[in-house]
């Protein structure tokens, strides 16, 4: 079964952080995780960016683990799924981005280069 990685890139409404996080992790990502293929999820925050580099216009992403041959299938059953989760008014719905990615390789690390 193939193993894919789903990204999501989201923002809170301006002065609601605290309410989208609460949201977030105590609701949404258990309803997510409901649905078969989906299993497992960490959601991050920007801490910093590239000197120089502008920082993204995202502030919070979610790495959902995706086990599955039918990622296209996986994903309308969320698409679909969404209709029936609770959501919240505290997601900016317009900072949304999410895509899949899928491994090219094997995980490379420093042992393994001798650094």
């Amino acid at each position: 079964m193939a193993r894919h990685l789903f990204l999501v890139q989201t923002n809170a409404v301006e002065g609601r952080d605290d309410e989208f996080n609460e949201w977030y992790d105590g609701v949404h990502l258990r309803e997510v995780l409901a649905l078969p293929e989906f299993v497992g999820a960490q959601r991050f925050e920007v801490s910093a960016s590239l000197p120089g580099g502008a920082a993204p216009s995202q502030r919070y992403l979610t790495i959902y683990e995706i086990e599955t041959d039918d990622v296209d299938g996986a994903l309308q059953r969320l698409r679909d799924g969404v209709a029936t989760m609770t959501m919240t008014p505290a997601i900016d719905r317009s900072s949304v981005a999410a895509f899949t990615v899928q491994a090219l390789g094997e995980r490379v690390t420093k042992e393994m280069v001798g650094d």
